[in-house]
């Protein structure tokens, strides 16, 4: 509550870090976080990863990422959805990278994983670049661990025992 109350920690440019399986809620939370930094009067974006690389791509190709760098440092949070979903390649996560050092120690990034650091060799390329980006995000964060069963799938076998004692 103290993240969605106060804005101390945008201003220092910390980042928060939130992991967990699939359908934990990792989305919902920084959606509302988000909401609420808003309400703060900060400008807030909120793109999944995987958009957010298409986008970073386009731009390097176009030889305007440094432009597209400066007009995502308006937001004083930029929160990162899924991160763990984005296609390993040298292309893609090299720009990524690019946008976290760029951010480091000035801007708030808000990233959401279902994989644990200990994993993300799949996301970048090499472990030099693995060990950059983490040391950089990991600097000024707060790391939340959703420990949960999924909702969606929680869900799921309400609805299939219920289905079940109608069929009864």
């Amino acid at each position: 509550m103290e993240f969605a109350q106060t804005t101390h920690w945008l201003e220092s440019g910390s980042n928060i870090l939130i992991f967990g399986p699939s359908g934990t809620g990792k989305t919902h939370v920084s959606s509302a976080l988000g909401a609420s930094i808003i309400e703060l009067g900060k400008r807030v974006k909120f793109v999944t990863a995987t958009t957010l690389v298409q986008q970073l791509q386009l731009a390097k190709l176009q030889l305007e990422l440094q432009s597209l760098l400066s007009k995502l440092d308006r937001y004083d949070l930029l929160i990162i959805d899924d991160l763990g979903y984005v296609q390993k390649s040298d292309v893609e996560t090299s720009v990524l990278f690019e946008l976290i050092a760029h951010r480091y120690e000035r801007k708030s990034l808000l990233i959401t994983a279902n994989q644990p650091f200990s994993q993300w060799d799949s996301i970048f390329p090499n472990s030099m670049m693995t060990v950059a980006a983490i040391d950089r995000l990991i600097h000024h964060a707060t790391i939340f661990e959703m420990q949960a069963e999924s909702f969606r799938k929680q869900e799921a076998a309400k609805h299939t025992a219920k289905s079940q004692k109608t069929d009864s």
